[in-house]
């Protein structure tokens, strides 16, 4: 056993590790939209590493009967009542080189899009939380802990703690993870009564109801033992009105069960040294390797800048949250200070707009790649120089520390995750990792590109930035060992 497991569970009067059923609505490799898919994953990986008992619960989305349809094992079928419909679920079965992970089959739900929309995607999650619950005496597994993630999951440690019988769902433990509380669920509270056959006396203010609708993220919130975000930082800011989403009082009120864990990354993936998407290996020991990079992106790309120049990139989700209003309103400004810039992303469509005609606009100094493209990102990852995360909020954030495995200095807004990752450089102390500012500002944001820029101009702060940002223990291990920790006190609470 890892020696600071066996510190953690002896500190914890604790004999054997509690059995843990994660859940949620994607997880990598099955099926990925955003960070939420590859948290679950690495964190499953790590745990199960760890020695836990840890299954997976997840649901057999079209994209993943394809895959690894032929590979599954039926268990068991069941009806699952959701309001006036008895609507079928089947338990597959998948071996994930040794966790299982069971797979809820329903065609009419899943056989789609992992997201429909609207309240159509209310009642797949409804269901699907419903069936996570009633496939438990199905499966010859007890677990401890049930880990939910988001709104899709949160309501189940709701309907546990209201509506089964303890002897057999309702002994199990529920942790909350919040990856984002932007995303909180919100329906008609009529129609989640409805599905789910929620009295009357749970639409209040310390339950479920929010603004006159049901959210299944403030039932998770009210009713799951502990609950979890992806940085301590951000546990702290959506205790407060700014970031607290309108959820900021319910969250006040939990806080002695909140915790912060940062997310880590999957750091055989991410790994500069061994990347095959990329055409010039490196480590923290070889960084001029990094230089022949940037050059090979500068060819694949037809960048109309010399080797010389900083090069500034960015993977991001095209949306307001991620800074972009701050990107364009100062977009010609930074341009002017002689660097050059790409931009790989999708997302809201002005955006997209704006960042398709920056190659013409600027003599192909720039260039903004609407699309998702995850070789190119390696690659961009590899032969930047710095990385823009101007975030408005950031419950955690992955890129950033993709882009500090990869030597590539990242420029962000300190706030959550971001504020937890990036060391703002400190030239008299040469210290730091990075460079950050603090206003939600444009022109805060320009500064600060600013002088990195002139940091770049000396090549032995660069090369000792750089060190130190590739340096970083930034896999998952150690977060693996805080959510151990988590689990023990919550189960021995």
């Amino acid at each position: 056993m890892n020696s600071q497991l066996q510190i953690i569970m002896e500190s914890r009067n604790m004999n054997v590790l509690p059995r843990i059923l994660m859940t949620g609505a994607e997880c990598a490799p099955f099926a990925k939209t955003g960070g939420l898919a590859d948290v679950i994953g690495t964190l499953t990986r790590e745990l199960h590493a760890l020695g836990f008992d840890i299954r997976l619960m997840l649901p057999f989305h079209r994209v993943i009967k394809d895959q690894y349809g032929e590979n599954v094992r039926h268990i068991a079928s069941f009806s699952v009542e959701l309001g006036w419909r008895s609507q079928y679920a089947g338990i597959e079965l998948y071996d994930w080189e040794g966790i299982p992970v069971y797979f809820i089959d329903n065609e009419y739900y899943f056989g789609h899009a992992l997201y429909c929309g609207g309240n159509f995607e209310g009642e797949q999650y409804a269901f699907f939380s419903r069936a996570v619950i009633e496939a438990l005496p199905l499966i010859g597994f007890q677990p401890d802990i049930i880990h939910v993630n988001d709104w899709h999951t949160a309501i189940i440690p709701m309907l546990i703690s209201t509506q089964y019988d303890p002897d057999r769902q309702g002994r199990a433990r529920s942790v909350l993870s919040i990856h984002n509380l932007l995303y909180q669920g919100r329906f008609n509270f009529g129609f989640v009564a409805d599905l789910l056959g929620i009295q009357d006396k749970y639409f209040q203010k310390d339950c479920i109801e929010f603004h006159g609708d049901a959210s299944f993220l403030k039932a998770g919130i009210v009713f799951a033992d502990k609950l979890v975000t992806v940085s301590p930082t951000y546990a702290q800011e959506i205790r407060t009105p700014y970031y607290g989403e309108g959820l900021d009082g319910i969250l006040e009120t939990r806080a002695g069960d909140l915790t912060g864990i940062l997310n880590g990354i999957d750091t055989a993936v991410f790994n500069p040294a061994s990347d095959p998407w990329i055409p010039f290996p490196y480590d923290a020991a070889s960084i001029p390797a990094k230089q022949k990079n940037k050059e090979a992106l500068i060819a694949e790309l037809g960048l109309a800048i010399v080797p010389g120049t900083p090069l500034i990139g960015m993977v991001t989700r095209l949306t307001k949250q991620k800074g972009i209003d701050l990107v364009l309103r100062v977009f010609d400004e930074m341009m002017e200070a002689g660097l050059g810039f790409v931009l790989i992303g999708t997302g809201e469509k002005n955006y997209e707009h704006f960042f398709r005609g920056i190659a013409d606009r600027t003599g192909k100094r720039a260039v903004g790649l609407t699309e998702f493209n995850d070789p190119l990102a390696h690659r961009l990852y590899a032969g930047g120089d710095f990385f823009l995360m101007p975030s408005q909020f950031e419950p955690c954030g992955l890129a950033q520390m993709i882009a500090l495995r990869y030597g590539t200095l990242p420029i962000v807004r300190a706030t959550g995750g971001l504020k937890d990752t990036v060391v703002p450089y400190n030239e008299y102390a040469d210290e730091g990792n990075g460079f950050s500012f603090e206003n939600y500002n444009a022109h805060d944001m320009l500064h600060t590109v600013r002088y990195a820029l002139d940091v770049y101009q000396n090549r032995a702060r660069m090369d000792a930035l750089r060190q130190r940002a590739m340096k970083q223990d930034l896999s998952f291990q150690k977060s693996a060992l805080d959510y151990a920790d988590l689990y023990i006190a919550t189960v021995r609470s």
